[in-house]
């Protein structure tokens, strides 16, 4: 089976990896040419991390590579998926299982992303949509530490090809079927990890990384129900499983960018000078109006917001959190 990874990227080449290690046919494409070539020559990609990936790995530039590929993988940023779309549109020449591993929202149309994707590629370029998403960070399944995640699809049978392709000793794939509880997940638990940095930044302890995470889990299933997911996706792995991960490492970058602001006591010095994509900043937002516009009960997605985009001190806002109307916690 052919498959080609749109993106040379962190995330891009830790799954090339793993398809190479269970013998398929992988080809990355990119559009640096540094990051190509360190790939074909040194079996690296040294702006991300010092693995060693296999040999079996091919990089180009070429976007041509996509033709007659069986599976398209976009490891790309989710504000890039409609741009690699209309290159799939322009170039395919059959039918492609289209794999989405990026989380977020459409920034405009707030719409999830397997449905920016499914509006961008006709049935000429794509045969289904799955979204490969859980709990992971390149830095560990690039030196092939024990990683679960989830292929989610509408299409039951796609989700396990994808299921089969990705699988080994190392890698372990379930298949879910509730498309908009899993992608909701994914994009709320990183607004959920700059909540976490902060309260790391500013010296809070264990406690309240767990309750912030406990009553985060309490958001995000809200919303997804609201949505029509079924609730117990938030017990899995693109929730609670995603969460946790995303809060507690140290290579989040949505925990990181929480942490800068957390030790600054504000956002504004670090939206000033940040030159990373954090996926929960941009999710934020988004999710914020959503909730206001649909009346969700959303309190740390909503103090979160303050600190990103209107400027509230750190401290302010988490007294504000823990000063709310006291109320049952079910």
């Amino acid at each position: 089976m052919k498959v080609v990874v749109l993106g040379s990227g962190s995330w891009g080449c830790a799954l090339a990896n793993v398809l190479a290690d269970n013998d398929q046919e992988v080809i990355v494409w990119g559009i640096c040419k540094e990051e190509i070539d360190d790939i074909n020559t040194n079996h690296k990609n040294s702006k991300y991390f010092d693995a060693i990936l296999s040999d079996k790995i091919k990089a180009t530039m070429d976007i041509e590579c996509i033709k007659d590929a069986d599976v398209l993988l976009l490891g790309i940023p989710s504000q890039a998926i409609e741009e690699v779309c209309n290159k799939i549109e322009a170039h395919s020449t059959k039918p492609a299982i289209i794999i989405n591993v990026s989380k977020g929202f459409h920034p405009t149309t707030h719409e999830r992303l397997s449905v920016v994707i499914d509006k961008n590629l006709s049935s000429k370029s794509k045969k289904a949509i799955v979204s490969l998403i859980g709990p992971s960070h390149a830095e560990e399944v690039v030196i092939r530490l024990m990683t679960c995640l989830n292929a989610v699809s509408d299409d039951i049978e796609a989700a396990k090809v994808v299921q089969r392709l990705f699988s080994n000793s190392y890698f372990r794939v379930y298949t879910n079927t509730d498309v908009i509880g899993a992608e909701i997940g994914v994009a709320i638990k990183n607004i959920m990890a700059i909540a976490s940095g902060v309260l790391t930044g500013i010296g809070q302890g264990d406690n309240a990384k767990a309750a912030l995470m406990t009553r985060g889990l309490a958001e995000m299933t809200r919303y997804g129900i609201f949505y029509g997911a079924n609730p117990n996706t938030y017990l899995g792995l693109d929730g609670v499983g995603d969460l946790i991960v995303t809060c507690t490492s140290v290579h989040s970058r949505n925990f990181q960018a929480g942490l800068a602001i957390g030790k600054a006591g504000s956002a504004v010095d670090f939206l000033a000078h940040n030159t990373k994509t954090v996926e929960g900043i941009k999710a934020c937002k988004i999710v914020y109006e959503e909730a206001i516009k649909n009346n969700i009960s959303m309190p740390i997605t909503s103090e979160v917001y303050k600190v990103l985009y209107e400027g509230k001190d750190c401290y302010q806002a988490i007294n504000d959190l823990m000063n709310r109307e006291l109320k049952e916690e079910f």
